[in-house]
């Protein structure tokens, strides 16, 4: 994944928005810049979770199957074609569900037991396939927050810095540095709560799969029982 690419990209998109005289992008500009520099880190810590996220939902949407009618078509193959029938048809489905029922049909000639170890050894594994990333995700949603606070530290010690040169307390001698203090922090829960809601979203994508998964596997093992005493 280019992330130098995406971040050019999401740079060159606000610069393009602002040339084209966006009231709104204008404004958000001016905040960005009066942020300070820890406003760079933070949009690069959005910047890369959404990359992140795209990209698992793109794999995660690639991962969905029919699962009903996907079971029926196998039980149908078992009946019609034997465990080679209905491994022919897992092999040319896409998806966990027809990985994990492959995985467990090339070990059904060596029993139910067998092929059951294999599906819940092969359905760890694809559950790790489909978590893949996330870690990331989840990292830069804690990470955005800690560079906001980090951007806080920095604005109230350039206000005590300016109060220090003025030698007075008066609004406009802290205003720059609260200003920055205020700023970062908003950004930086602004972009945590964007990449919070994806992060949610795509774990309930996950567990209704894993769901999936996990109940297909069991009509398996019934459909595999069914043909073994016929």
């Amino acid at each position: 994944m280019d992330f130098t690419g995406v971040y050019a990209s999401l740079y060159n998109a606000i610069a393009q928005a602002t040339n084209d005289g966006g009231g709104a992008l204008n404004w958000l500009t001016s905040k960005f810049e009066a942020g300070g520099g820890f406003m760079w880190p933070i949009l690069g810590s959005l910047a890369l979770g959404l990359a992140f996220c795209f990209e698992r939902l793109w794999a995660l949407s690639r991962s969905k199957t029919n699962t009903k009618k996907f079971i029926v078509n196998v039980k149908r193959a078992l009946d019609e074609g034997g465990v080679e029938g209905a491994k022919e048809l897992c092999a040319n489905t896409r998806g966990p569900v027809a990985s994990v029922f492959y995985a467990g049909l090339l070990r059904a000639d060596e029993g139910l037991e067998a092929a059951e170890k294999a599906i819940i050894a092969y359905g760890g594994i694809e559950m790790g396939f489909l978590e893949r990333n996330m870690i990331w995700i989840s990292t830069f949603i804690t990470i955005a927050p800690m560079l906001g606070f980090t951007g806080t530290v920095q604005g109230m010690v350039e206000a005590f810095d300016s109060i220090k040169e003025a030698a007075q307390i008066s609004p406009a001698v802290v205003a720059d540095g609260i200003s920055v203090a205020l700023l970062t922090t908003l950004f930086g829960l602004v972009c945590a709560m964007i990449l919070q809601v994806f992060y949610n979203y795509l774990i309930s994508v996950i567990d209704r799969l894993v769901g999936d998964m996990e109940e297909a596997s069991v009509e398996l093992i019934d459909a595999l029982y069914e043909v073994k005493n016929k």
